[in-house]
């Protein structure tokens, strides 16, 4: 790629990074002018939210502890309700994922200003991409009012975290990375965030494995899932991630779990043949394969490797098929109703990944 000649969009974004940036939290929410928030976390975090609340002090209002993963629209309209009510000036969403999401929805549709505080290491602070699940159809859009107004990444809030969840919620900001180096829309710049959240992730993710309260690894984690979600906000991403919000958001399966099982056998296809992306990946990764280092640093750090194991079923495949061929968008290689079934159908079954051959197809380009 010419470095004299690219478009790369840079987002708002005011991060603060490192060990008890949290207690930035009064002085923040003083700076943004707010006065009456809302903690918003899962009902598995209320303790921490309400940490939070009492950290906020007179500035909180309430916490809410109702974040459901994949957003639900029903989830989504009683929040809206709760802030209506009570006059909420503003939110605090606190967690993963699903505390983030349910944040960045109501920022969408209520202009509401946020201010995220991840637990793990999704990366949806750094995005402006939305997504509200409605009858079993997760619908996903790009919107800047839903980024949050102010960042704070604290690793000692991340040291509780399960090994497991830590796993899964690191490969899937492994992907991000991974399907930014082949955006048709990539630059240098997210060229470079890309290779190096790929280089702290998989350095860190074996050491957090081994011991969870590791500061060093923790904080070199939160570190590459940072890079990895700013790359994910500036560019396109492609097959990996349509196919994760269809299997996640249609069959309910877990978001993190789900990126971990589907991301190597994507890979596979896409990076088959020499490719810029293959090659930042291998140096990266410092691995002459990358996509069988994926795979097996999933089976060594004892996450799952198949669909099955999330749950799902072997009838669900044919209509994630058709499911993930229904709209053209972005991907370096043909999408098609064969490469996608074969791709599931080993992600199902947790077989090694294969690249599987697309000749008689004609590649689509179009992004949605």
């Amino acid at each position: 790629m010419r470095r004299d000649a690219f478009v790369h969009t840079a987002h708002p974004a005011r991060v603060l990074f490192g060990r008890g940036q949290v207690d930035q939290l009064p002085a923040e929410l003083d700076r943004m002018g707010l006065s009456r928030v809302v903690v918003i976390c899962t009902p598995g975090q209320e303790a921490l939210a309400d940490a939070i609340a009492t950290l906020c002090g007179h500035r909180a209002h309430s916490t809410y502890p109702h974040a459901t993963m994949h957003v639900p629209s029903s989830v989504t309209t009683a929040a809206e309700q709760h802030l209506a009510k009570h006059r909420i000036d503003g939110a605090v969403a606190v967690g993963g994922g699903s505390s983030i999401g349910l944040g960045k929805a109501l920022a969408l549709t209520t202009e509401l200003p946020l201010l995220a505080i991840p637990t793990t290491y999704a990366g949806s602070e750094m995005t402006p991409i939305w997504g509200i699940t409605s009858d079993g159809e997760k619908t996903t859009g790009r919107d800047v009012r839903v980024l949050p107004h102010t960042v704070l990444y604290d690793p000692d809030l991340t040291l509780t975290l399960p090994t497991s969840t830590s796993v899964s919620s690191g490969m899937n900001a492994l992907a991000h990375a991974a399907e930014a180096l082949y955006a048709p829309d990539r630059s240098p710049i997210t060229d470079m965030m890309a290779g190096e959240a790929a280089r702290a992730l998989t350095s860190a993710l074996p050491a957090v494995a081994a011991n969870p309260a590791d500061h060093s690894a923790r904080t070199d984690l939160l570190y590459g899932a940072w890079l990895a979600g700013a790359c994910l906000g500036a560019t396109t991403m492609s097959l990996h991630h349509k196919l994760c919000h269809v299997i996640g958001g249609t069959l309910d399966l877990p978001h993190a779990e789900v990126h971990a099982v589907v991301l190597p056998h994507v890979l596979a296809y896409n990076l088959a043949g020499p490719t810029h992306a293959a090659d930042a990946l291998s140096q990266a990764l410092d691995a002459s394969n990358p996509v069988e280092y994926i795979y097996s640093l999933n089976t060594r750090l004892g996450s799952a490797t198949s669909l099955q194991e999330l749950g799902m079923a072997r009838e669900d495949i044919e209509s994630v098929v058709s499911r993930t061929t229904a709209n053209p968008y972005s991907n370096p290689r043909p999408v098609t109703a064969e490469a996608i079934r074969a791709i599931v159908s080993d992600a199902f079954d947790g077989s090694s990944p294969r690249a599987h051959s697309t000749e008689s197809a004609a590649a689509i380009t179009v992004v949605a």
